[in-house]
């Protein structure tokens, strides 16, 4: 490293990143503390998905940093997501202005500055801030995501898995924190304890102790970001009409006072995300990159099965065309399994002040590859704006590691006017969908013998209500509460042809139903009484069309095929009403 000149340095990261595909550009390297514009760092689009760590001390430019990655991915075509913990990051919707200083900055790093604004949609947890509402129902945010949230312990949330499961098995749907409440208060009262005595591992004391996290919960005024209409992952994939992807920007105004919520929806989000999309392979470029900042909060804390599950979605979700950039201090902030799938690397400045920022400083430096620089020095005499990057190349090996300056966004490094921020919501598609929140018919009416809240129209596009083709069934334990058994033999057929693409993974091959091909129903027949319910129904319409044998498969998968199956990794259900 002594022995090599100044121009055998350079020769070493130009060849590094020359590179053949589209890239990100992310600044001119620094060597032996001059900026050479001649030495260009950057990032190829393709292995955006590689994933990768942007950290560093406070106020050393992590927040700039991705605020250029993302106009760059943008105006690539890629779709992003980020946090707005600071707000500064509405600024990308406005251009910024040109100085002096600027000028003189970007001259110097021989990049040409243009100011730009992009096309950026406001988002917010269940309208806690100015944005587009994002909400989650009970079911498809899972047990050990909500596990997370309510800070259960591992008995806890296997306690809590049982009632999801107990709520699946009996059609009672999950939408909001009061549908969770009443089935948690249905197994610890007399008339429910049977069903709870069933259901093995739950104790009466552990189930009391969800239900006084969960009254926790609403007095925290969390219950807002639970309910309908679900936010429809999807829409985080989509580009503006000139081609530029839509860069979605979550604000978090109470981030401080609710961390573990943030960091778990956004986990949410992603595992959405992971279940949804289709396996791409390689690709050109990301169908869409993912900024988590602050990611420490994820981790601090969390259960084995919730770490499991994040490093396996983090290692699966690549296939997927998902990138996902991790923001935080240091890498010891990051678990190793999941420190090991990011080959992407932006580190700013560390500080040394105490033993433990100097334990930190070692472990950061033994996680970058040999290179030309001393590291324990750069990184802790490196400027606000500069990092030490190291990526994945296109071949899949890592690049040359170098301290680099790195370069100016061209949108505004801070908050748009409130104005610009309110009237783009107001201009937003998406509010129209997701705008009006609606108390559909769930396990709370269920219950408790109701009709479903009113609550005026509901957004364009919604599904109908679940149950709305219904007749009575049995409740657990006594009562009686609308069943999900179709109301006639179209309907009956309908959901065979559902089962049917389930089971076998294809469209199904039966015709679709008329409604001349049947004649007027009759009296309803009594609820059956043996296990399966609705699915027994439905098998016996499968099994006269396509045989007893999947007829016998179909009433023994029962529960677990509409049920169990379509949870993910991380307990979640890609069961919506969208």
């Amino acid at each position: 490293m002594a022995n090599k000149t100044t121009a055998e340095k350079l020769a070493t990261i130009q060849e590094g990143y020359t590179l053949e595909g589209a890239t990100i550009e992310l600044g001119a390297a620094i060597v032996d503390g001059e900026i050479h514009k001649e030495a260009q760092v950057r990032l190829p689009l393709a292995m955006m998905n590689r994933h990768g760590l942007v950290a560093g001390a406070t106020g050393t430019g992590k927040t700039v940093t991705l605020h250029m990655m993302a106009e760059q991915l943008s105006t690539a075509g890629v779709p992003v997501f980020l946090a707005d913990i600071k707000g500064d990051l509405s600024g990308l919707a406005t251009a910024a202005t040109a100085s002096e200083k600027l000028t003189a900055r970007t001259e110097a790093l021989g990049q040409q500055w243009q100011a730009k604004n992009f096309p950026v949609e406001f988002l917010c947890l269940g309208g806690d801030g100015n944005g587009v509402p994002v909400r989650a129902t009970i079911t498809s945010f899972g047990p050990i995501l909500l596990s997370r949230i309510m800070d259960l312990n591992d008995t806890q949330e296997s306690s809590l898995q049982l009632v999801f499961h107990f709520a699946d098995k009996n059609n009672l749907e999950l939408i909001d924190l009061k549908d969770l409440r009443a089935v948690i208060q249905f197994l610890t009262s007399d008339e429910g304890k049977d069903e709870l005595e069933n259901l093995g591992g739950l104790s009466k004391a552990t189930a009391g102790v969800i239900l006084r996290e969960l009254v926790t919960l609403e007095a925290q005024g969390m219950e807002r970001f639970f309910g309908e209409p679900e936010f429809d992952t999807a829409e985080l994939l989509r580009t503006a009409p000139d081609g530029r992807g839509v860069i979605s920007c979550l604000e978090l105004p109470t981030l401080q006072t609710k961390p573990m919520l943030f960091s778990t929806f956004l986990m949410w989000l992603l595992a959405d995300l992971f279940e949804d999309l289709p396996e791409a392979g390689d690709l050109d470029k990301p169908k869409l990159v993912f900024f988590l900042d602050e990611a420490h909060l994820l981790f601090n804390g969390a259960s084995k099965a919730f770490l499991e599950a994040i490093t396996t979605t983090v290692r699966l979700i690549r296939s997927k065309g998902v990138g996902i950039f991790f923001v935080t201090q240091t890498p010891k902030d990051v678990p190793a399994d999941v420190l090991g799938q990011l080959a992407n690397r932006v580190q700013h400045a560390l500080r040394a002040f105490t033993p433990e920022d100097a334990k930190a400083l070692k472990a950061t430096v033994s996680t970058f590859p040999v290179s030309d620089y001393d590291l324990e020095k750069t990184l802790t005499s490196a400027g606000i704006g500069e990092a030490v990057v190291t990526v994945m190349n296109e071949k899949g090996a890592p690049t040359p590691v170098a301290l680099t300056r790195l370069r100016a966004p061209e949108s505004v490094m801070g908050p748009s006017t409130d104005d610009l921020v309110r009237s783009t919501v107001a201009a937003s598609a998406l509010l129209v969908k997701y705008g009006t929140a609606v108390d559909n018919l769930s396990a709370f009416e269920k219950l408790n013998g109701n009709s479903a809240a009113p609550t005026g129209d509901a957004a364009p596009g919604l599904p109908p209500v679940p149950g709305s083709l219904s007749v009575p069934g049995n409740v657990p334990g006594g009562g009686s509460i609308p069943s999900s058994i179709p109301s006639s033999q179209s309907d009956v057929d309908a959901e065979a042809r559902r089962i049917e693409e389930e089971i076998l993974g294809r469209p199904s091959s039966r015709p679709a139903p008329t409604p001349e091909s049947f004649p007027a129903p009759s009296a309803p027949a009594p609820a059956p009484q043996q296990d399966g319910g609705m699915f027994g129904d439905i098998a016996g319409a499968l099994g006269g069309a396509l045989g007893g044998g999947l007829k016998s498969m179909v009433r023994s998968m029962g529960t677990q095929l509409g049920r169990d199956l379509l949870r993910g990794v991380f307990g979640t259900s890609s069961r919506r009403r969208r």
